[in-house]
C-alpha cells in the first residue's frame, strides 16, 4: 500500500513548483517517522499520512481540503480499510497552520509527528528556500517596507490577506518553534530557527545599505 501511495503521490507532484513537490514530502515522510518512531507513534499511519498530507491542501489549485478527495481516493484504491481512511484524513486535516490566533494542536500522537515534521521543512535553509518558491509561484512581492505583517486571528484571514515573502516569517515561520508538539521536534527546530532569525538579519543589512 504505502509503495502504491508513494509512486502515485511522485507522479502527481512531479511538476510542482510552490514546494510542495515531491522533496517536500519524501522529507516530511523521514522527519515523521523519524519522530514517530521517537514518540512511539503508529507508524504505519504516521507515514500513510505524511505522503498524503498535501494532496488537497488549500494553498494548490483545485484544492478541497475538507473533504481531501484525492487522498481518499487513493487510500480506497490501495485496500484501506474505512477506519483506517478516516484516521488518516483526521490527521491530514489537522496538519495545516491556520494564523498566528488559530489554535491547531493536532488530537493524536500521530498527528503531532505529521504536522511536525511537516513544521519542520517549512523553516531553517530549506524553508527559506520553500517560503522564496512559494511566493513567486503567487507573485507575491520579495518585500515591501510599506505593507506589514499581519497576525491573523482567523483561518480566512490567514488565506486571504495579501503578504510578501518576507512577511511570511513574522506570519508564520518564526511562530513555528514554539507551536511543535514533540520533543523531538522541538530539539531539531533550535538551529533551524536560528538559521532564519540570521538570514533576515544578513537580509535587511543588505536591504537597508546606504
Amino acid at each position: 500500500m504505502i509503495n502504491n501511495i508513494a509512486n502515485s503521490v511522485k507522479e502527481l507532484c512531479q511538476h510542482d513548483s510552490s514546494g510542495h513537490d515531491w522533496w517536500h514530502i519524501y522529507r516530511v515522510v523521514n522527519l515523521a517517522k523519524n519522530i514517530g518512531s521517537k514518540e512511539k507513534a503508529d507508524l504505519l499511519l504516521v507515514e500513510t499520512a505524511a505522503l498524503l498530507h498535501d494532496l488537497d491542501d488549500w494553498k494548490l489549485e483545485l484544492s478541497d481540503s475538507e473533504n481531501l478527495p484525492i487522498a481518499r481516493k487513493l487510500l480506497a484504491e490501495n485496500g484501506a480499510t474505512a477506519d483506517f481512511i478516516e484516521r488518516v484524513l483526521t490527521i491530514i486535516k489537522e496538519v495545516s497552520y491556520k494564523g498566528a490566533g488559530t489554535k491547531t494542536k493536532p488530537s493524536s500522537i500521530e498527528g503531532m509527528a505529521v504536522q511536525d515534521a511537516d513544521r519542520l521543512d517549512a523553516i531553517g535553509a530549506i524553508g527559506v528556500a520553500r517560503t522564496f518558491a512559494y511566493g513567486g509561484y503567487k507573485n507575491q512581492p520579495l518585500h515591501d517596507p510599506n505593507l506589514k505583517p499581519t497576525l491573523h486571528n482567523s483561518y480566512e484571514d490567514y488565506k486571504s490577506t495579501r503578504t510578501s515573502t518576507i512577511n511570511h516569517f513574522y506570519e508564520k515561520l518564526l511562530l513555528l518553534k514554539d507551536r511543535l508538539n514533540t520533543k523531538t521536534a522541538k530539539e531539531l527546530a533550535v538551529q533551524r530557527h536560528r538559521f532564519m532569525e540570521q538570514f533576515l538579519e544578513q537580509f535587511y543589512a543588505e536591504w537597508n545599505l546606504d
